[in-house]
């Protein structure tokens, strides 16, 4: 970020390189999973880089500093769309059944992800938000109470408490559903 700040174009390069998938990503995931919204999200992001680098904080890890303003961004737009995003759900939620979800011993990774994401897309964004960076984005507890402004504590409480929740909603997965949430996301 020093030498971006310098107008380094490489330096630039080399940073978009590293992170745009992983902002694109989370950009889509917490967005509605809406590709263009991500990708617009994306750009605008790194636009903010280049326009204003001088605000970068060198005590701060540029990761969770990104990720921090990836999360500014979408309270943003959480804020400016909230009905949108309301009749977006409504609409998710209509054109999915309950009827396809399995018995607890013969567990569809696909139901699994699908019932999943509906009761995350339920989830108010400080869960949410916090769900996709531990188990989405690998984010560690010290990594996402940086992004998020917060301290570790509450880091740890708002994913027991969201993982609790997530535990009630979805009973046909329970006592089960951290092992599933980890295997769905690849860290087991």
């Amino acid at each position: 970020m020093e030498l971006v700040t310098s107008k380094d174009s490489q330096a630039f390069e080399a940073l978009y390189d590293r992170y745009s998938r992983l902002m694109y990503n989370y950009f889509l995931r917490m967005l509605w999973k809406d590709k263009e919204r991500a990708r617009d999200f994306t750009q605008d992001l790194f636009m903010k880089l280049i326009q204003k680098p001088h605000l970068f904080d060198k005590n701060r890890q540029f990761k969770t500093w990104l990720y921090s303003i990836a999360n500014n961004m979408c309270k943003n737009e959480y804020a400016k769309h909230e009905v949108r995003q309301t009749a977006h759900s409504e609409i998710r939620q209509q054109t999915r059944s309950d009827d396809s979800m399995q018995a607890p011993g013969k567990i569809d990774r696909n139901s699994f992800a699908t019932k999943l994401e509906e009761e995350l897309r339920k989830l108010d964004e400080v869960k949410r938000t916090t769900f996709e960076l531990r188990f989405r984005q690998d984010l560690s507890i010290i990594e996402i109470s940086e992004a998020m402004q917060c301290s570790e504590g509450t880091v740890k409480s708002r994913l027991f408490y969201t993982l609790k929740e997530l535990n009630q909603k979805l009973k046909v997965f329970e006592g089960i559903l951290l092992w599933l949430i980890l295997w769905q996301f690849g860290n087991l």
